[in-house]
């Protein structure tokens, strides 16, 4: 048994929407979990984290990467990428397909190839917690004249997503509906590029009239990954249907402003998602997911609440996940940050209201300090949280030196 309690937290956020903060002072972890909000006085652990005032926030849940194999993209040649989104505040990423492995023949899909390509990435990419992160990977790219022995492939390999993005869905509306049942029946879900062509150029351009039939459960990039569909059609999307929609950072800034304000003027940010669409075109971003929080509420007037909640409970949910939201019982993946040495923000909610950067303390997945004391990725914290150790034998366990950067 592992016991964290960190004390003196400024602010909690929950990553519930519906609840965005929690009047709470102390938090405590045990074996990976949140165990209890504000213990008794007295609560024996392991180890303490004076947050001196600091907030708590869930880690932020990528909905939409392009992982290939491990830490190399080949898309920006860079090696190490996932541990710089976990010092970003990132501890969740859900792969949107593994299309960037080389040699990859967009042209001639066929459902072996797909199917064992994402086999193979569930396997050994999507199968170790890299740096600390949970990356699910082994996206399947669905294409036609798929049979439900490749979807029990799929399931059987622990692969949870599919995506419709080079399928031609038009000319294929009943094999593509098939699809959406073989894929719920196994617990997969499904995700669709939408809007004009991605970087590939080979890509199926997807709008209102295609998603009203298809009905996926997370409608890609909808403000553009990179080019939107048009704004007649984005009206349409998030007036008459009810399925989640996703934002990244690769998107059109006008269309995104215009599906927020339409959002919060149904009173459906629940709806919303949030992811990078990295690394690609738009380049390697490990603070890619800040950056879409700031925006929300810089910009287009979202709440830092709400916005915190969109980049974890809202993304998770989506997607099937129990990460994102801090509440009993659920996985201690959380972020400990204050406001950066000059931003005009007391608190960590006026510092992402304004749109200032979070400089991030600690990161801390399952209970595990990955991060202690800065990110490698973020300035500084205006508040620096203290780590005391309760229990000498617990520093010469696991827990010590390793993994902390």
């Amino acid at each position: 048994m592992t016991r964290i309690l960190i004390e003196n937290i400024g602010e909690l956020f929950t990553g519930d929407i519906a609840k965005p903060y929690r009047d709470a002072r102390r938090l405590l972890i045990e074996d990976g979990r949140i165990a209890a909000f504000d213990p008794a006085d007295g609560v024996e652990c392991d180890a303490r984290i004076d947050a001196r005032n600091a907030a708590v926030l869930p880690g932020l849940v990528d909905g939409h990467v392009h992982p290939a194999f491990g830490e190399w993209t080949p898309t920006q040649d860079t090696i190490g990428w996932i541990g710089n989104y976990l010092h970003g505040g990132t501890t969740t990423m859900i792969s949107a397909g593994e299309l960037h492995v080389p040699g990859l023949d967009y042209e001639n899909l066929s459902p072996e190839l797909v199917t064992s390509l994402a086999v193979v990435t569930a396997a050994t990419t999507g199968r170790v917690r890299w740096s600390g992160m949970k990356l699910h990977a082994g996206t399947v790219l669905l294409v036609p004249g798929m049979q439900a022995e490749h979807f029990d492939r799929l399931r059987a390999s622990g692969s949870r997503f599919a995506k419709f993005i080079f399928y031609p869905l038009e000319a294929n509306r009943v094999e593509a509906k098939q699809y959406m049942a073989w894929c719920h029946e196994r617990g997969i879900r499904v995700k669709v590029h939408t809007g004009g062509v991605s970087r590939s150029g080979l890509s199926q351009i997807c709008g209102y009239q295609t998603l009203s039939w298809l009905q996926p459960d997370i409608a890609a990039h909808v403000a553009g990954g990179p080019i939107p569909m048009s704004d007649t059609d984005l009206d349409a999307l998030i007036d008459h249907t009810r399925f989640a929609l996703e934002l990244c950072s690769s998107g059109n800034y006008g269309s995104t402003l215009r599906a927020v304000k339409r959002l919060q003027d149904h009173g459906a940010l629940d709806r919303l998602t949030l992811g990078t669409d990295t690394p690609g075109g738009t380049g390697v971003i490990p603070r890619g997911m800040f950056r879409n929080i700031l925006f929300l509420t810089s910009a287009c007037g979202v709440s830092a609440g709400e916005a915190v909640a969109i980049a974890t409970g809202n993304t998770a949910k989506a997607h099937g996940l129990d990460v994102g939201i801090l509440d009993i019982g659920r996985p201690a993946d959380l972020l400990i940050c204050g406001p950066v040495q000059g931003s005009a923000g007391s608190t960590l909610s006026d510092a992402i209201a304004h749109g200032d950067l979070p400089g991030v303390a600690y990161v801390i997945v399952d209970g595990e300090i990955i991060v202690a004391g800065r990110s490698r990725q973020t300035p500084p914290s205006s508040i620096a949280p203290r780590f005391t150790c309760c229990d000498t034998g617990w520093l010469t366990g696991s827990h010590a030196g390793g993994r902390h950067t």
